[in-house]
């Protein structure tokens, strides 16, 4: 009792089919996206809540171009659960933690994040334990930079990536890889060709090619130069002007302007209305905490969509 396939398959009508393919597998070409579509449809995950979604690496270059098809945690559970023959651990992930090892690229020393998950087979629950090491998971990517030349090359430095939460979670993260290794681990077909957000964050931090480093390079440096750099424009105030919003700082504005218009429902949906494309672009720079912004904005929400 270890497959889904009894589950029925969700369907997606032509607008939500049209809205997957401009929003989660936006990159896609028509083959990977019926690969994706069909994925989901079998795995009955929901791409519009970003349950599942598409990552396409080095898309433009059709020799080395892969689609990697990536799954939120909560997802992986759900299949899992399905099963009908998985439950969690009890206990909370454990963590190998050396001092010695701390860096600008590993700020706790952390080692590793081993996670146990439990599988019933033959009448009895079984153990199955993984474990997911910070050097071979964690986005540590190149740092590049101008030479005298004034052509853009590798420093020799490296720095982890800042636009997730691997900086700020390190912990929480590296269980969320060790968590997917130990399900697909213990249910290998149910899992096959499908990857955690964690696990491939790492891939997609040095995913970048010069010419990517260098058009980034340049968009940073003028963003610099009038004080917005790593900012979003966000309008609070329907009548008020565009503010620039450091990243680090939208959940947080977020979360008080949610708290300030709790009783007004209508409010916060105008707001969601009127900032789409800057929740889009902050989505696009860190997903991670874009996802718990929707899902705030959602909550708040969800007793007009009740009503």
């Amino acid at each position: 009792m270890n497959a889904v396939v009894p589950m029925r398959s969700l369907d997606f009508s032509n607008n939500q089919l049209a809205l997957i393919r401009k929003t989660v597998a936006a990159d896609t070409n028509q083959d990977e996206f019926e690969l994706f579509v069909h994925t989901a449809k079998h795995l009955r995950l929901d791409p519009l809540r970003r349950q599942i979604y598409a990552f396409v690496f080095s898309k433009d270059k059709p020799d080395k171009r892969r689609m990697s098809i990536i799954v939120a945690i909560d997802g992986f559970r759900a299949i899992a659960d399905r099963t009908g023959c998985y439950r969690p651990d009890e206990d909370e992930p454990t963590f190998e933690i050396d001092p010695a090892l701390k860096s600008a690229t590993n700020l706790i020393g952390l080692v590793k994040a081993t996670v146990r998950v439990w599988k019933h087979s033959h009448g009895d629950w079984h153990k199955v334990t993984a474990s997911a090491y910070w050097d071979e998971y964690a986005p540590i990517k190149d740092e590049w930079g101008e030479g005298e030349d004034g052509r853009r090359r590798k420093t020799g430095k490296q720095a982890l990536d800042q636009t997730g939460n691997w900086p700020k979670m390190p912990r929480l993260m590296l269980a969320k890889v060790a968590e997917a290794l130990a399900l697909r681990k213990a249910w290998p077909d149910d899992f096959s060709n499908v990857y955690a957000a964690e696990e491939v964050d790492r891939s997609r931090a040095q995913d970048m090619t010069a010419w990517e480093a260098a058009d980034a390079g340049a968009t940073e440096k003028r963003l610099a130069q009038i004080g917005q750099g790593q900012t979003i424009l966000f309008q609070f105030d329907p009548t008020g002007p565009l503010e620039p919003v450091p990243l680090g700082k939208i959940a947080d504005r977020v979360a008080e302007f949610v708290q300030n218009n709790r009783d007004e429902v209508s409010a916060i949906g105008l707001f969601e209305s009127r900032n789409r494309h800057a929740l889009r672009d902050f989505w696009a720079r860190q997903p991670g905490d874009a996802l718990d912004v929707k899902r705030m904005l959602e909550g708040a929400m969800a007793p007009a969509g009740a009503a």
